[in-house]
């Protein structure tokens, strides 16, 4: 295992990836499926959140001032994450609105991603 603190936020961001194309995957009503694999998504994050907002993102605040706006945008899509995993933590898969916010959920989490690994890591 690496030590390498990208490396590993960029394994985390494969793992969360795998579990939402496997979410996406599951048939309409496969409710039980569905309720188990956002149960996992909800772990995933959390941790993968939890070592963002309190070990990259303070580290990277005090190397790099010029990108506090960054930071503190970062911040607010884990925040909006989090208020998305609250809910849907409270929800039964069979809600009628369980699909669409998990849909939601994977949309905001896949953009942070895509904009983590395209613009900071480089």
């Amino acid at each position: 295992m690496s030590t390498d603190a990208i490396v590993l936020l960029k394994e985390d961001h494969r793992e969360i990836k795998a579990a939402f194309r496997r979410f996406q995957e599951t048939g309409k009503n496969a409710h039980a499926t569905k309720g188990r694999l956002v149960e996992k998504i909800i772990e995933l994050l959390t941790v993968h959140t939890y070592t963002e907002n309190e070990v990259m993102y303070p580290e990277v605040r005090g190397l790099l001032p010029a990108l506090e706006g960054d930071i503190l945008e970062s911040y607010e899509e884990h925040h909006v994450v989090d208020l998305l995993v609250m809910e849907l933590a409270a929800l039964p898969p069979e809600a009628e609105r369980f699909d669409a916010k998990t849909a939601v959920l994977i949309e905001n989490v896949e953009h942070h991603i895509d904009e983590e690994e395209q613009e900071w890591f480089p």
